[in-house]
């Protein structure tokens, strides 16, 4: 299983960026998918998550701000990221795992990260 992301970048505060993932490995449309971001010295942390029929779950702190989407004719899952803060800064992680019928995920692949830098 591969999973490449890419969009990440230095961007001003309010400004926006769209994260992609790449899938190859796996079955897309039967998977569900998962973004996590780790910002120095903090825990990672889930931001958003879709179901294999798209039903999507964002983290409460994050909605209105970040959209979690997918297309299954391009094996690849986005996350758009608008009106971002310095707080957004952070390792942005692709997963693909599983999700519950009670909004939980639970991810079991990983990508490698990509760089998401917020200047004030």
């Amino acid at each position: 299983v591969q999973l490449q992301a890419s969009g990440g970048g230095l961007v001003q505060t309010g400004g926006s960026l769209r994260l992609a993932c790449a899938a190859s490995g796996i079955t897309f449309s039967l998977n569900a998918f998962g973004w996590y971001r780790q910002a120095p010295g903090k825990q990672r942390e889930l931001v958003a998550a879709i179901s294999s029929d798209d039903s999507t779950d964002v983290r409460d702190s994050l909605k209105g701000r970040f959209t979690i989407s997918r297309d299954n004719a391009k094996n690849t899952v986005y996350m758009q990221m608008d009106s971002l803060k310095p707080e957004d800064t952070a390792v942005y992680f692709c997963t693909s795992g599983l999700y519950y019928s009670n909004g939980y995920y639970r991810p079991n692949y990983w990508g490698e990260g990509t760089q998401v830098t917020v200047s004030s």
